[in-house]
């Protein structure tokens, strides 16, 4: 089993940045594939962006957050990270974690096996 959990969610002004993280335990997730999604009221979750295990050689966004959102993991420290920049309203929503089993980033969240809780991330415009 894995365990999930986010952490750096908050308000921010529009323009502003927020950095999320995720700490997984349980089992090393170094070969597993990560992902974000988010979810905003009303709307169904959908996939922001993930990274292949390993080498973590395989990157993907969703069209939205392309040049704004950076991806990373540290495998030492069995962590995702999520780097946003020029945040904006539509940003809002409650922001997941997910691992997958290894192979290349899929965007649907059926493909990703374990999930966190969630964290807050509320852009004031």
């Amino acid at each position: 089993q894995v365990q999930l959990v986010e952490s750096g969610g908050g308000l921010v002004q529009a323009g502003g940045s927020l950095r999320l993280s995720c700490a997984a335990s349980g089992r090393t997730v170094s070969r597993y594939v990560m992902g974000w999604f988010r979810q905003a009221p009303g709307k169904e979750r959908e996939f922001v962006a993930a990274v292949s295990g390993a080498g973590s050689s395989t990157i993907l966004y969703q069209d939205s957050v392309k040049g704004r959102f950076t991806i990373s993991r540290d495998n030492a420290k069995n962590t995702l990270y999520l780097q946003m920049n020029s945040l904006k309203p539509e940003d809002t929503a409650v922001y997941y974690c997910a691992a997958g089993t290894p192979g290349i980033p899929l965007t649907s969240p059926r493909e990703y096996e374990y999930w966190g809780q969630g964290t807050q991330v509320t852009v004031s415009s």
